[in-house]
């Protein structure tokens, strides 16, 4: 079933003389559905849409017969988890545009998107300082053992500085790889610096002047991995990336190396992780995301020695789920007026975007 949270269309004013996407989209009920999210209130995105007229369907079903007739009659999509694969895609009939709440897009097939004339939007820069803060955090912890100190005291043993294992060294000096080096990856180098980290980055996008720019030096994959003493990863998932860390990565490491992934769980390799952490290879990780999420019960990860979990948060802070949810209505917002989206992830789709053709009542395109 889906939840209809219809707003109701404004009377065109006195300038408005029918014409043009913009102007039929504040009169006609463009159709946006959104498919699946864990959000306790859509009003920011109704401040944003209201006034154009548009009716929002909350999809509450996940039967994908369900799913299927909810997109054969949207006009936008809003997602947040759902997977979109090339045959749901195919029933988007109308569709104009598909807004991820969030920066990756990896549930969305972007080329089947791309050939159906759909553009893909995604949020890229909503938490960048809350993601970039968060991996620090988890070096910080996994570092100075913070679990490790504050189970020992719960449990009434109070652990002297030369009793934790393995031995904590001073921080200032050791090297951070950032594997990478967008936005988050940056901001997490600049942190990074004020805390006495030498820093390497690798991505093979960028210039060694936009690495050095933020402090960090440029180098190959394997030099990172070799060299770091806590690697972090800041990128998408694609094919390229999926299990980017696997045991022949890892082989490479300092066995005093620790891992922070904030990015997306299929780009570590996260069974290998727990073997190489449960058997001494490597001497921490700080997690926040999955293969599978929520985390399967009694993933060996859970058990890991000087390891810190956390479920999927590191972007949140109320300020940066105000800023998704509304820059994502936003994207829809431009749709409706006939203009591109602000980050389009598929750029390539501009020759036969649907969007070019604009939106008709009742119709899509």
């Amino acid at each position: 079933m889906t939840e209809a949270l219809s707003c109701r269309p404004r009377a065109p004013g006195p300038q408005e003389d029918g014409g043009g996407p913009g102007a039929n989209a504040s009169r006609m009920a463009f159709t946006v559905v959104i498919i699946d999210h864990d959000f306790p209130s859509l009003e920011p995105e109704e401040r944003v849409l209201r006034p154009m007229g548009v009716r929002l369907d909350v999809l509450k079903s996940r039967d994908r017969a369900t799913l299927r007739s909810a997109l054969e009659r949207a006009d936008a999509v809003i997602n947040q988890y759902a997977e979109l694969d090339a045959d749901l895609i195919g029933a988007m009939t109308r569709c104009l545009l598909i807004a991820h709440y969030g920066v990756g897009t990896d549930s969305i097939d972007v080329a089947a998107a791309t050939r159906a004339g759909i553009c893909v939007a995604n949020v890229p820069d909503y938490g960048t300082q809350e993601v970039a803060i968060h991996a620090v955090s988890l070096l910080l912890a996994v570092h100075r053992r913070l679990l490790q100190y504050d189970t020992a005291l719960r449990e009434g043993r109070w652990l002297k500085g030369a009793q934790i294992t393995p031995p904590i060294p001073r921080l200032k000096g050791l090297t951070l790889g950032i594997v990478g080096f967008g936005r988050i990856g940056r901001a997490v180098s600049e942190h990074a610096g004020s805390l006495g980290l030498h820093r390497l980055a690798f991505d093979p996008y960028i210039s060694r002047t936009a690495a050095s720019d933020s402090g960090a030096v440029l180098v190959d994959y394997q030099t990172l991995l070799r060299q770091s003493d806590f690697v972090t990863f800041h990128t998408p998932l694609n094919p390229e990336t999926r299990h980017l860390l696997g045991p022949p990565e890892m082989a490479l490491m300092k066995p005093s190396a620790v891992v922070i992934n904030t990015s997306r769980g299929a780009v570590v390799d996260t069974t290998a992780l727990a073997r190489a952490l449960h058997g001494g290879r490597l001497a921490g990780a700080g997690i926040d995301v999955f293969e599978q999420e929520p985390l399967r019960p009694n993933h060996p990860l859970q058990t890991a020695p000087n390891t810190v979990l956390t479920p999927h948060v590191a972007w949140y802070s109320e300020e940066a789920t105000l800023t998704l949810k509304r820059r994502v209505a936003e994207e829809v917002a431009r749709a409706i007026q006939g203009e591109w989206p602000r980050s389009l992830v598929n750029p390539e789709v501009k020759e036969a975007a649907r969007l070019r053709l604009g939106w008709k009542e009742g119709g899509g395109t």
